[in-house]
């Protein structure tokens, strides 16, 4: 017998679990079943199903993995094999289809598997925790004899706590810790009646209700749609029961919404469930609040301020077929549904919906694979679509729906640029746009004044030695904050207290440079004192009801000042707004990242598409230092559409996405020699690949990133580019597995970034 039959006779030919685990590494991970698990003859059905969870030993720990798949036979001895632990679950937690999807992802953006699917799940299921909620309560024990009964008498809080268990079961009430509780007893003595056979503890699993019920597909119908809205719906709906992607492009104002629900009342009165992907928490409860008013069927919310407890309701309900509406944020599109019709992704082109760190997926790319996989519709909907979803509607991947006109009576605000070359401003603001803030709100109306700039100012400088603070973790300013008075890194997070004296040479001649939304908030209240500032970023909707107290405060409709970041430039309906005042548009022109001026414009026409959109007219003032420049130009004085049109010309002769596909390989140390030399190797290694298998790939570095540093940590990078998506995913299929057995020290961090939002 040959060397190589008696290694192939040593692998084990059995039954075999393929199960994926939350680790760094990139593969399945073989195992054995439980004796009593082993179906070999089929004579009843087994419980090992893809998608349900297992414990299993991995190293020293027990962890839980998902199984993916049952082989026969493993490239291992069967002494090398372990046997899981224990079935978590009785059915699978990821429906085939959409367990299919994941995998799908796990391979296309290069990740493991098992952080993918562990990803997939509410933070209960990742830790084993059963899937049905529990409810636990305790009675008296069936038999205490008597000798027991007056032993217990000589324990009087012991005995008053078994005479509360007794008078509650006698009254068939159920006693649970919070009645215990509230009644003056201690978990600790309830522990100890337990333990001495006084009292038991009763645990039973909450039933699933059943699915919600159809509705009426015209009960529902009290807005007039035009006829933009009517053709767009009709199209939509011919596609029902099959795979279809659609792009809403409506200009704001236009009643995409409105399209929406229309599309939905169709699928909620075929019993089809609808996922609606916002790119905000703080859009969800206006979302949700809106479509609660609208139909009569349990709509949820998925996203990360909800608690553990919360989110896993939502989940189940969502998996069990309960909720008709599912409204989430990105990671809710891996909500499992029992009965799926329609995702709709509302603000397409939202940076949010690609996930920056770990699972670096994009929630909008992987609606469409889903929506194949599961034979869903897809309507993606956006004032601004991104470049990548308009050149899916030149490949016919998508089907380009246009809403040109605003709903009811409002018209597009004019749009106007304010130079302010001439430096001649006073706290930022020119004397033109304070004008018009003052009559804007002397005719009774509300102002938006909108700056993407949190804090009071970004730069505390030494007017004596010119002086900058900076962070020490990172190559950045920090920025100034008067609420709390310290400095603050927006990119690492670090607090310091505001100097009292400059570091450098002592001088206590300290100013602030440039303009926050507090500093602005400051200045305007002072400017406008009858009128009422509410600042909306980051900083002022900490806590959790706060955003929606703010907002609540604007739809009462008195004349005030709406001052904010991003938050405000997506998706909220101000109908008393008429004044949009944009005091820095320049941010944006000499981005270093080459989605710079796309996503500027974006915000651009989504901030001014808060203006005018009741029966007042709108307008929006634009400040700019480069009122020149041909992307103000193209974006005041022409449409959206026109603008892209230009920046396609731009992507293609630069072989820029969606021309090329893009990947980015980072890379991270405590010193820069080390993820300059990880990078090294991984570019020798992707150039020997490319020579190999002919791919078609050009490299660019490695080289610093244009944040060079953060966090205390040095940041290169290496970017693949290839106008052939396979080509590029052929090479990472080879090239991820060898980037793993590079040796670097423990200190280095590296990541695949597939279809990156952002080069920074």
């Amino acid at each position: 017998m040959s060397n190589i039959q008696k290694f192939q006779t040593n692998k084990y030919h059995g039954q075999v679990l393929k199960v994926a685990i939350p680790t760094p590494l990139r593969r399945l991970f073989d195992y054995l079943p439980a004796d009593e698990d082993i179906d070999e003859n089929h004579s009843k059905q087994s419980k090992l199903k893809p998608g349900i969870r297992v414990l299993v030993s991995f190293g020293r720990r027990s962890v839980v993995g998902v199984l993916v798949a049952i082989a026969t036979g493993s490239a291992l001895e069967q002494r090398q094999l372990k046997k899981i632990t224990q079935i978590l679950d009785e059915s699978p937690l990821f429906p085939s289809p959409l367990l299919k999807t994941l995998l799908w992802s796990a391979a296309y953006y290069q990740h493991p598997i098992g952080e993918v699917l562990s990803t997939a799940l509410p933070s209960n299921l990742r830790s084993g925790d059963p899937l049905n909620e529990t409810f636990h309560w305790w009675k008296i024990a069936k038999s205490v004899s008597a000798e027991a009964m007056s032993a217990l008498t000589c324990a009087p809080k012991q005995n008053a706590l078994y005479r509360l268990l007794a008078s509650n079961d006698k009254e068939n009430t159920k006693t649970t810790i919070e009645v215990i509780k509230k009644a003056g007893f201690t978990k600790p003595l309830l522990n100890e009646l337990t333990k001495k056979g006084f009292a038991e503890e009763i645990i039973e699993t909450t039933a699933s209700a059943e699915a919600f019920a159809a509705i009426d597909p015209v009960a529902f119908n009290k807005i007039s749609l035009n006829k933009e809205q009517s053709t767009a719906v009709e199209a939509i709906n011919k596609k029902r029961g099959s795979y279809s992607s659609f792009l809403l492009d409506g200009v704001t104002g236009s009643g995409k919404t409105e399209v929406y629900m229309r599309v939905m009342q169709e699928q909620l009165a075929r019993g089809k469930q609808c996922l609606v992907m916002v790119p905000e928490i703080g859009l969800t409860p206006q979302t949700i609040a809106r479509f609660e008013e609208r139909f009569p069927c349990p709509v949820v919310a998925l996203h990360s301020g909800l608690n553990n407890k919360e989110r896993l309701r939502a989940w189940r309900a969502a998996k069990e077929g309960r909720a008709g509406i599912v409204i989430g944020t990105r990671s809710a599109i891996f909500t499992p549904l029992a009965k799926p019709g329609l995702i709709v992704i509302d603000e397409e082109h939202d940076p949010s919906f690609k996930q920056q760190e770990g699972f670096r997926y994009s929630a909008r790319d992987l609606a469409a694979v889903r929506g194949r996989e599961e034979k869903l519709l897809i309507i993606l909907g956006t004032a601004t679509p991104s470049l990548e979803s308009l050149y899916n509607v030149r490949t016919k991947k998508y089907q380009h729906l246009k809403l040109n006109q605003r709903a009811g009576s409002s018209k597009p605000a004019k749009m106007e640029l304010v130079d302010v070359a001439d430096g001649n401003l006073d706290n930022g603001f020119s004397s033109q746009l304070l004008f018009r803030i003052g009559k804007h709100l002397q005719e009774g109306n509300q102002v938006l004044v909108f700056i993407n700039r949190r804090g009071f100012a970004p730069i505390l400088n030494c007017q004596a030695c010119g002086w900058i603070s900076e962070c020490e973790n990172c190559i950045a300013q920090l920025t100034v904050h008067a609420k709390p008075p310290s400095m603050r890194c927006h990119h690492c997070g670090i607090v310091k207290l505001l100097p009292k004296y400059c570091p450098h040479c002592k001088s206590t001649n300290l100013a602030t440079l440039g303009m926050g939304t507090q500093k602005i908030e400051s200045f305007l209240s002072k400017k406008y004192s009858q009128h009422k500032v509410i600042r909306i970023d980051r900083d002022s909707t900490r806590s959790k009801k706060r955003l929606s107290q703010l907002l609540d405060e604007v739809q009462k409709g008195d004349p005030c000042i709406l001052l904010g970041t991003q938050m405000l430039a997506k998706g909220h309906h101000f109908p008393n707004i008429t004044l949009v005042a944009i005091v820095d548009a320049d941010a944006g022109l000499f981005s270093a990242d080459f989605r710079g001026q796309e996503q500027m414009a974006q915000t651009i026409v989504q901030v001014a598409g808060r203006s005018g959109r009741a029966d007042r007219e709108g307008e929006v003032l634009i400040q700019s230092r480069h009122s020149n420049h041909s992307t103000l130009q193209r974006l005041t004085q022409k449409s959206y559409g026109e603008f892209t049109e230009a920046l396609f010309k731009e992507r293609e002769q630069t072989f820029m996405p969606p021309f090329a596909h893009l990947c980015l390989i980072r890379a991270e140390g405590k010193e820069f020699k080390t993820p300059l030399a990880f990078l090294q190797q991984v570019a020798a290694l992707t150039e020997q690949l490319c020579k190999q298998h002919k791919f078609s790939i050009e490299l660019l570095g490695p080289l610093p990133a244009p944040m060079e540093k953060r966090a205390g940590r040095f940041r290169l990078q290496l970017l693949l580019k290839s106008g052939k998506r396979t080509d590029l995913q052929n090479l990472l299929s080879i090239l991820a597995p060898l980037m793993e057995t590079v040796k670097v020290t423990s200190s280095i961090r590296w990541s695949i970034d597939i279809d990156p939002s952002e080069l920074i």
